[in-house]
């Protein structure tokens, strides 16, 4: 879309995707034409408080997608439609930003990616804790070799109680794919791929539990039929290696417990936030002239793109966007093998 001057989107379903909605809308350089959910009431309040043309405001994704009019779309559904909705919307023509996860399988992202190139569209996912200005400091850091080659890392998210929508489509594998690895887990494990550089993973091994929401499920008569802890070991054709740990209930100190430390020849970081909340500091460990150091990010002058508006500068400026399908597959590859060797105890191979 080179040339253009603004993008036209609409947004498939108003859970998470009410904030994207409100983004779009926010963006001088896009257009918000079209809102979907299945939800009346829904539907109703945001297509209100953004202004969206009651004609424009759709009972279904593939509702919107076939009225016309749009250049993009976001996909903000239940797991289950992502892929879907996806190939739709690409078939028809538009450029896709979907949420995470990409999938709920290996087939189905390569097959998204695959429909992507096809079509000729761009499609990003929404790994948006890459999007932060402290995050975009760290990967100037290690793109500088501060720490050298990374071989090891340990990412993290874990929640002492935090079950979304508890009895809702989150818990229920049919429609999600699985519990806080495929939700929590994914977000810290793509923003450790993304500094490591996307090393190719070759085989990991992993375990799951669901120890604490199985027995929250049957006192309060709720469905739950996924995991409420994963973690696991990826090893990597580079020789590196990264634990990944995600709950969604643990007996933890903090009600929500991130980080991300990585270690390499030179040096190491970390990103973790502080005392449960969702504000983060960052520090640099390194070794120079026979000396110790550690350095902590104060403020990051360079202010990172939210994942929205670069979905959007993409389009206009004719270039893949910054998280890009192969990274989802990547990821996706990761999350499907760590499931496979929870269920059957054995360490899964993952092919390139």
């Amino acid at each position: 879309m080179a040339g253009a001057e603004r993008v036209r989107v609409g947004v498939i379903g108003l859970g998470i995707g009410k904030n994207h909605a409100k983004r779009f809308a926010e963006n001088p350089r896009a257009e918000l034409v079209a809102l979907a959910d299945l939800n009346p009431a829904l539907l109703t309040e945001w297509g209100d408080t953004l202004k969206v043309d009651p004609a424009r405001r759709h009972a279904s994704g593939e509702e919107l997608i076939a009225a016309g009019g749009l250049d993009a779309v976001c996909v903000a559904t239940p797991n289950k439609f992502h892929a879907p909705l996806t190939e739709a919307a690409l078939e028809a023509g538009l450029h896709v930003v979907c949420e995470k996860p990409m999938a709920m399988t290996v087939a189905e992202a390569r097959s998204m990616r695959d429909a992507a190139r096809t079509a000729g569209r761009n499609l990003m996912i929404n790994f948006s804790f890459r999007f932060s200005d402290m995050s975009f400091a760290l990967k100037q850091q290690v793109d500088a070799g501060t720490i050298g080659p990374i071989y090891f890392g340990r990412t993290v998210w874990h929640r002492r109680r935090g079950i979304p929508k508890f009895g809702g489509w989150f818990g229920n594998r049919e429609l999600s794919g699985g519990g806080p690895l495929i939700d929590l887990g994914v977000h810290r494990m793509d923003l450790a791929l993304w500094l490591m550089g996307h090393p190719q993973p070759v085989n990991v091994c992993g375990a799951t539990y669901d120890v604490i929401g199985r027995r929250l499920a049957s006192e309060q008569d709720k469905h739950f039929s996924v995991e409420d802890l994963a973690c696991g070991i990826i090893r990597f054709a580079n020789g590196a290696a990264l634990l990944v740990e995600a709950s969604w209930a643990v007996h933890n100190q903090h009600p929500e417990e991130m980080i991300t430390q990585l270690y390499g020849e030179r040096g190491g970081l970390v990103q973790r936030n502080l005392e449960g909340t969702y504000k983060f500091e960052a520090e640099l460990y390194t070794e120079e002239g026979g000396n110790f150091f550690t350095k902590r990010l104060d403020k990051a002058l360079k202010p990172a793109p939210a994942s929205m508006d670069e979905f959007i500068a993409s389009i206009l400026e004719d270039r893949p966007p910054l998280a890009t399908a192969d990274d989802g597959v990547r990821v996706q590859q990761i999350i499907n093998a760590l499931y496979e060797s929870a269920a059957t105890g054995r360490e899964v191979r993952i092919e390139p």
